[in-house]
C-alpha cells in the first residue's frame, strides 16, 4: 500500500495545488526528510554515514539510503 504524501517533508506545510515545493524537493535530494509527510509534524532525524533515519511519534520509522536496507 502506497502512502500519499499531505504534508511536505521539508517545510511541513499541506502539499496543495497553490503552493509550489520546487525548492524543497531540491533540498531533498541531499539531505533527509524532516517533517512526517502523513501528519506534518516535526520527525527525529538520524543522520549516519551509510543513510539516514527519521521517527514519527505518530507513524513510526521511515530510512533511506543503504541503512534502509539493514533496517
Amino acid at each position: 500500500m502506497s502512502i500519499v504524501p499531505i504534508h511536505c517533508p521539508r517545510c511541513g506545510r499541506a502539499l496543495s495545488a497553490g503552493l509550489a515545493h520546487a525548492g524543497c524537493a531540491s533540498a531533498l535530494e541531499l539531505e533527509p526528510p524532516r517533517y512526517c509527510i502523513q501528519c506534518g509534524r516535526r520527525m527525529k532525524v538520524q543522520v549516519v554515514p551509510t543513510g539516514w533515519s527519521a521517527t514519527c511519534v505518530e507513524h513510526g520509522v521511515s530510512a533511506g539510503g543503504t541503512a534502509a536496507a539493514t533496517r
